[in-house]
Parts: structure tokens; sequence; C-alpha cells
């Protein structure tokens, strides 16, 4: 009986330990929200914050855009996925604090990965993780994780007319079976409230 009841205590002790380090951690990502002037982003979901954009410009398809742009991304555990969009820029994802998160990546001539962005870089997790101009991606904070707050580079920058948001039943035909994960049901839960009904 002692030992069930030193288990029993054990167990209690590690669980208010876990829910007090939530508390810490959720307590953390409200501060990164006012201290970086962080706001909800429509759609994609996540927390978003413009940092700015380099002086330098280049010329795209008869526009001139700045070379790069760069925002505060944070995911949190009420808002942990980056719901399916495609981007037309080169998309860097940097690792600041918290985390580790998925990010799901669909290229343009069919093949997917996933990759890890977090800081065990011996369980192949990476601190940084380069997305290229013209991929779809989504991202999912790991379960048990509080926030994970990034810095993304977007070059050439972002601009709301080179960004698509959500897709329907052929984009996850076309990606399904292309990895263990890439089922239909992973697939459609990455579009989240963005699904578009076939027409």
């Amino acid at each position: 009986m002692r030992a069930i009841h030193l288990l029993t205590c054990a167990l209690v002790a590690i669980s208010a330990t876990s829910a007090a380090a939530q508390d810490s951690g959720n307590a953390r990502a409200g501060e990164l929200v006012r201290a970086l002037h962080l706001t909800v982003l429509p759609k994609e979901s996540g927390y978003l914050g413009l940092i700015g954009q380099s002086a330098q410009t280049v010329s795209i398809d008869g526009r001139t855009l700045a070379v790069q742009s760069q925002v505060y991304y944070m995911l949190t555990r009420d808002r942990p996925v980056n719901y399916l969009h495609w981007l037309a820029s080169d998309d860097t994802h940097i690792l600041i604090e918290g985390g580790p998160v998925d990010y799901f990546i669909f290229h343009p001539d069919g093949h997917v990965e996933k990759v890890v962005l977090g800081r065990d870089v011996s369980a192949g997790e990476r601190p940084v993780v380069a997305v290229p101009g013209g991929c779809w991606k989504a991202l999912r904070l790991h379960d048990g994780v509080s926030y994970a707050l990034m810095a993304n580079a977007l070059s050439p920058e972002f601009t709301p007319d080179r960004v698509k948001i959500g897709e329907g039943p052929a984009w996850v035909a076309r990606f399904a079976g292309k990895a263990a994960w890439a089922n239909p049901a992973t697939l459609r839960a990455l579009i989240g409230p963005n699904w578009v009904p076939a027409q």
C-alpha cells in the first residue's frame, strides 16, 4: 500500500509540475503577443507581427518589390495550426523560442516533406526551415507544447496578391499517398476551415 501511495503522490507531483509549466508557457506566449504587437492572422491562423522590409528592391513580373520582408510568427495552444497556404516568395522560418513545430511542405513537382523546426538537432530537428517559393505549406505545433515563436524572412517581400489560402478535393487527391503521413484525413485537417469544395 505504501508503494501505491508513493506512486500516486509522484504522479500528482508530475501532473502539477506539468500544469505549472503549461501555465508558464501560456503566460510567456501572452507576454510575447503584447511585447511584439502580434495580432491574429486571418484564415491561416496563428499570430503575426511585422518587423520590416529591405530598402533594396527587385523587379518581378514588371513590379518593384523589396528584396525581403520580415515578420514574427507564433503558434500557441489556442492556435496550434498554420493552415495550408501557397506563397510565391521563398519563406525562411527561424525558431526564436518554444516549439517544436511540424512543417508540411508540398512541392510543385508533387513531392512532399515533413520537417521539424526545433532545437534538438541530434533528433533530426532543424532550427531553420527554408521553404522555396511556389510551394504549399502548413505548420502544426507539437502536442503538449505551449507556443513557438519564429521569425520569417520572405524573399521577395510578401504581398497579399501573391498568396493562396485553402484547397479542395483535387489538391488532396494530388498529394495523398506521397508519404506515410500524407493520408486524406491529415491533408484535409491541414486545410482546416479553408476547405474549397469541388465545383
